[in-house]
This record gives structure tokens, sequence and C-alpha cells, in this order.
């Protein structure tokens, strides 16, 4: 219960960041952040609906179709994140920041990034492509940032034939870019470690560590070469994400288990993605 509140308090904030970026250093410049908020940020310039409105109202079916393909402590959590980000546009109010726009553009990439970093590292998203991102990331073994940039791009696209400025354009692509570089490094779930674990309880670790998350383990037989012991070994992979919680898990299971932990280039196979 702790953990959910600290989880959703930690999105919200996210939330507020973001909202704060667009109405502070994209919205007085015209800018786009790319995804569903730049969508709602075209529809805000050029109809008589709100940005607040359109964000809320795209957002919906993405919401609906991740509840069924992402899961749905996934989607409580960006269902949060989209809720406050829609008032946190309608509420704070619009001022010119900086006065250059890339200036403008690269902060705001920044702060989108941080904020939907950290709604990502509490277990949701801060809606839109975000979503879409999750569903492909977890099928497929690509960072989640790469994924929102290549989405966006269209986004970019748009702006720049609607209104026939392409300064305009560029700026909002490094917004973008920006946005999907600090997103990669705050959520790195992505990268994985490779975890060995000697222990003498070896039941309790393999209960302890499933019930924790949803990857495969190996046993491995084994003994000390100076003793001669016979002892089993367990070997996983890991996000790096997931290796605080696992290194938690292994230390309150068994205090005197030896730990290995070493980096993964790559996995061939099946590495099952973790669904909330």
């Amino acid at each position: 219960m702790v953990k959910n509140i600290i989880n959703i308090v930690t999105i919200i904030i996210g939330s507020i960041i973001i909202g704060c970026a667009m109405n502070l250093f994209l919205v007085p410049h015209h800018l786009l952040s790319g995804g569903i908020s730049g969508l709602a940020l075209i529809a805000g310039y050029f109809t008589p609906f709100s940005v607040s409105a359109v964000y809320f109202a795209l957002n919906l079916p993405l919401l609906v179709a991740g509840w069924f393909l992402v899961g749905r402590r996934f989607i409580i959590f960006s269902m949060t994140s989209v809720s406050t980000v829609t008032l946190a546009v309608q509420f704070i109010p619009v001022k010119m920041i900086a006065s250059d726009p890339l200036l403008s553009a690269l902060y705001a990439g920044i702060l989108i990034g941080l904020g939907a970093g950290f709604s990502f590292k509490a277990g949701g998203s801060s809606g839109g492509f975000d979503i879409l991102g999750a569903i492909i990331s977890r099928y497929r073994d690509i960072p989640i940032g790469n994924i929102i940039i290549a989405l966006n791009a269209v986004v970019v696209l748009a702006i720049g034939y609607i209104r026939n400025d392409w300064n305009i354009a560029l700026a909002s692509a490094v917004c973008i870019y920006v946005t999907g570089k600090v997103l990669n490094f705050i959520h790195t779930e992505h990268e994985k470690v490779t975890v060995y674990i000697v222990t003498q309880r070896i039941p309790e670790m393999t209960d302890a560590l499933f019930k924790l998350h949803m990857r495969g383990i190996t046993r491995i037989d084994a003994s000390g070469a100076y003793s001669g012991e016979e002892r089993d070994m367990l070997m996983t992979v890991v996000t790096r994400y997931e290796l605080v919680e696992v290194k938690n898990t292994i230390i309150k299971t068994d205090p005197a288990a030896f730990v290995n932990i070493s980096q993964t280039l790559e996995v061939l196979g099946n590495f099952r993605k973790r669904i909330a």
C-alpha cells in the first residue's frame, strides 16, 4: 500500500512537470512535444478546443486498449498521469519563460522526458504514444525512448506542413529527440544483467524470485573448488530496473547467499517481459 502511494505521488509530480513544460515552454512559441500531447497542441493552436480537453479525449481509446494489452496496474497509473496532465495544462498559466524557441524546445524536452520517466519508473506512463511504446517494448527488445521518437516523427511533419514553417517543426523535433534521450536515461528497462546466486536455500529463493518477477530461472549444479561442498546455483536474467528489487529479495531470503551480477549485452530466445 505504501509503495503504491509513493508511486502515485511520483506520477503526479512527473505529470505536473509535463504540464509546466507545455504551458511555459511549448505553447508560448507554438511548439510541439510530439505524440498525443503534440496532436492536442495542434488542435489547441488551430481549433477553438482547449489543449487539455483534446489531450484527455485522445488518450481515452489508448487507455482502453492498454487495459487489455499492457496490464491493469500500468493503465490505472497511466490514467492518473493523464488526468493530472489534463488538470495541469488547464490551470497552469501560459507564460513565456525563454524568448528563444530553440532554447525553449530544449528545456521542454528535458522536463517532459523527466516527467514521463518518473511515470514509467513508478509503473505507469504519461499516456498517448507512451502506451504504444510500452506495448511494443514489452514484445520487442527496443529502447522505449527510441520507439516514441519514431512515433512522434509524423507529428513534426504535420506541424511543418500545416504552418508551412519548418523552423517551428525543427525546433519541435529537438524537443522530441531530447525527450526520448532523457526518457531512455531514466527508464532503463531495456538494459539487462545476469544474476548468479549461490545459496543453500534453493526452494525458498526460487519461490521468492518467481513471486517477484515473471522470468525464467535456471538451476545449475555446482561445488566449491576449495571445500568440495556440493551446492546449487541459480541463474536469471533481469532488467537493470528490476535489479534493486531482485537484490533486496535475495538478501531477505538468504543473507549469506553469494551473488554475482554481470552486464548482459544481448539475450536470444524467450526473455519474457514483465506485465503489470
